[in-house]
């Protein structure tokens, strides 16, 4: 693997269940650099380094929360957003030219694929490889991040259309970022979406790829993380950070995906920017 990228797992509260090294990293046989990214905030500190030693970089979490705007009023700073813009600092101390962002509580990475009627799922065993092509997706596509699909993405398999698109305009969840092309991300909750929309708003381009999808553990199943808060308030406050930031383009709506409930809708022609044919040249 490439010695100027590195994968950073963003964690906190879960110093003896970080999922994504055991079954991810290891499963899919990685073998570049990775990093575990917690905050000053987090009482299990001592436990990360007892476990991953020097692996383990601490930020200042209310230092990194001068830095973006979160959108509200609150003092809540259980959420990842801050550990998500820390990162750029730490790639630029790290001497990193790119970095990918993993969340802490992966079960699978897999790649997809159909024989036209029906979708199927095959571990991705050649993860060094992987990263490579995403890298240089990032570099051919001049996008702003590139990241994997989700198994959400999904729902209603071939029917349901996402597979056959092959790219979709979102970025949730796993981001590729160059170093120098940085990013701010804003708003308390949702901040991957808030981010997007926004940034979709003025020019920027972000993509994820249809034929890998990371498997997460369900967002209110797993203790620690940003589960406490999601379990305090539903999915209904963290959707209207993304109305806040984008209301032309984004609404609330009622997801389905084995229970009902609260989740954003972007209607991607009020949200970013089109090339016009030139029969429209005056």
């Amino acid at each position: 693997m490439r010695d100027d990228f590195a994968i950073f797992i963003l964690t906190h509260g879960r110093a003896g269940n970080v999922k994504t090294i055991p079954k991810v990293l290891e499963k899919s046989n990685y073998t570049g650099k990775y990093y575990i990214v917690i905050d000053n905030e987090d009482d299990q500190a001592d436990e990360y380094y007892r476990l991953y030693g020097d692996k383990v970089f601490m930020f200042d979490k209310a230092a990194v929360a001068k830095t973006f705007d979160a959108m509200d009023q609150s003092e809540d700073r259980r959420m990842i957003v801050y550990a998500r813009n820390y990162c750029f600092d730490l790639a630029e101390q790290l001497g990193l030219k790119y970095f990918l962002e993993f969340d802490d509580d992966y079960n699978s990475l897999d790649y997809r694929w159909t024989d036209g009627k029906r979708l199927y799922t095959t571990k991705v065993r050649q993860m060094d490889k992987l990263c490579e092509l995403m890298i240089e997706w990032l570099e051919v596509s001049g996008a702003q991040a590139v990241c994997f699909a989700q198994g959400g993405d999904f729902i209603g398999g071939v029917k349901g259309g996402n597979y056959s698109k092959k790219v979709l305009r979102k970025a949730m969840n796993t981001f590729f970022f160059k170093t120098e092309n940085r990013l701010t991300f804003t708003g308390r909750q949702n901040e991957d979406v808030v981010t997007y929309v926004t940034e979709g708003n003025r020019g920027k381009l972000f993509m994820t790829i249809t034929d890998v999808n990371i498997v997460p553990t369900a967002t209110q199943n797993n203790k620690g993380g940003c589960s406490d808060v999601y379990l305090e308030q539903g999915t209904y406050v963290k959707s209207f950070y993304a109305v806040m930031a984008s209301p032309q383009a984004v609404c609330v709506d009622v997801l389905n995906s084995g229970h009902a409930r609260i989740h954003h809708k972007v209607d991607w022609e009020r949200c970013a920017p089109k090339i016009l044919n030139e029969r429209w040249k005056r």
